[in-house]
């Protein structure tokens, strides 16, 4: 990664923030993105030579003027991400569409400007956080689980669709990660990890050429058995 330009939307806090510091421990030139701007600044002082773009991933026209303004980069990590824990019985319509709007809409729209300059290019890397709840409905999760599964649908297109541009896609799915976001959670979070030890495994996942990374073992096992488990045995009594 040394030398690669990489532009780190989602940089602000938690997985970001330690992602951004790995990166650049390992030579990585950094553009840094999210909305709070003071949190990008205070970071980027322990970056030298890193670049500071904030930007509203729900902003068309703001993550149009960014893009254009950085022009060719090596790699994307989308990781801006938005959660509000929501029962189907407690409903918050505006709560769910802010969700899917910076955890997915938010990624078309960057993508969206980054895809066509690296296919112009002939090489890309473009690394996906996703989430281990996007793999099945689970309880409390209106919003945030729907729109983890539709990036992780996004990414397998996009790694059939871009095989052989030279363009890398790559998804990896955190189980709970310690953050501002799951303090907000009442219940016990299998195998809860620190920001720090989860940025290890999106960097050691880039640096591998495999599509996907869950993560951590064995609650991401078990989260994938759930996922083939037939509907009858999910829902009986329901």
């Amino acid at each position: 990664m040394k030398g690669q330009r990489i532009w780190l939307v989602g940089a602000s806090e938690g997985l970001g923030r330690a992602l951004a510091l790995a990166l650049a421990a390992e030579g990585a030139q950094l553009i840094l993105s999210a909305r709070n701007s003071a949190r990008l600044q205070a970071l980027a002082q322990q970056i030298p030579g890193a670049e500071v773009q904030a930007m509203d991933v729900t902003d068309l026209d703001a993550v149009r003027r960014v893009a254009a303004e950085l022009g060719p980069i090596d790699g994307l990590i989308y990781n801006a991400g938005a959660y509000e824990p929501m029962r189907a019985t407690q409903w918050n319509s505006d709560a769910a569409l802010w969700m899917v709007d910076v955890n997915f809409t938010g990624a078309l729209r960057v993508l969206g400007e980054v895809v066509p300059q690296m296919l112009r290019r002939g090489v890309g890397e473009i690394t996906l956080v996703g989430s281990l709840a996007g793999y099945r409905g689970l309880p409390a999760a209106v919003g945030y689980g729907a729109s983890k599964a539709a990036l992780v649908s996004l990414a397998e297109t996009m790694r059939h669709d871009l095989k052989g541009t030279g363009v890398t896609v790559r998804l990896v799915n955190p189980g709970f990660i310690r953050t501002r976001l799951t303090d907000k959670n009442t219940f016990k979070m299998p195998q809860l990890m620190t920001a720090e030890r989860a940025a290890t495994h999106v960097m050691r996942a880039m640096k591998r050429r495999r599509f996907r990374t869950d993560f951590p073992a064995p609650f991401a096992w078990a989260i994938r058995v759930f996922d083939i488990m037939p509907d009858w045995m999910i829902y009986r009594g329901q």
